[in-house]
């Protein structure tokens, strides 16, 4: 089995985990960021590119988790619903050790569940089981890489956006025709502030989990040099 120098905190994924039960509540309303018309293109663009990288780095996310999930199910591992890796490579990697030596492997950004015949000659296919958790790791690999660097394209749109806040009031101000043209897009765009504000907690949080997903499996890879 793997070194139980290579698991995580328990305490930290079950505090992650109440935090993925609370995102689910919300993801349907969250994950379908839509911004209000300021009638100012240049911020109505920004708002736009904002929520379209939120969008996707929310639909990365849920990949990752779903590609983790479906890893634990096929093998019966981590039954209190964390994200952690370790359990599930040790297991596959016990349940096939007669045929197989099963490892995980990183290489940059990237990690995938690597497979080598113990008789070279053996020509048989991979059980279907072990092919689904090759795939399903390269899925966790490929979403997390995606959740972390939307992250950081979104930290700068957030950024920006969240600075410019008195600026942005000046224009909308610009642009409106009338006292109550000026209201209603004035109302806009503190709505949109709030959406912001709401998807910069979320994307902080997705990058983070994505980011210790990574670094659990760089500890696993690392058990196995």
């Amino acid at each position: 089995m793997i070194s139980g120098s290579a698991l995580l905190s328990s305490t930290s994924w079950e505090v992650d985990s109440i935090i993925l039960a609370r995102d689910a509540q919300t993801v349907k309303r969250i994950g379908g960021l839509v911004m209000r018309r300021v009638c100012v293109p240049e911020l109505d663009q920004r708002f736009s590119d904002m929520a379209e990288t939120f969008n996707e780095q929310h639909e990365r996310y849920e990949a990752m988790v779903r590609n983790i999930r479906n890893l634990r199910q096929s093998y019966s591992c981590n039954h209190n619903d964390t994200l952690a890796l370790t359990e599930c490579v040790g297991m596959i990697r016990d349940e096939h050790e007669a045929k197989y030596r099963v490892s995980l492997q990183i290489k940059g950004y990237e990690f995938s569940l690597n497979v080598v015949r113990v008789d070279e000659s053996d020509e048989e296919p991979l059980p279907p089981h072990l092919q689904f958790a090759q795939n399903e790791v390269k899925g966790i690999s490929t979403n997390a890489k995606a959740t972390i660097s939307k992250g950081t394209t979104l930290q700068e749109l957030i950024g920006w956006l969240l600075r410019s806040k008195d600026q942005m009031a000046e224009q909308v101000k610009g642009a409106a025709a009338t006292y109550q043209e000026h209201g209603r897009l004035s109302e806009n765009l503190e709505e949109n502030l709030k959406e912001v504000r709401r998807a910069k907690e979320f994307a902080l949080g997705y990058r983070q989990r994505a980011g210790e997903v990574f670094t659990e499996a760089a500890q696993i890879a690392g058990a196995y040099l």
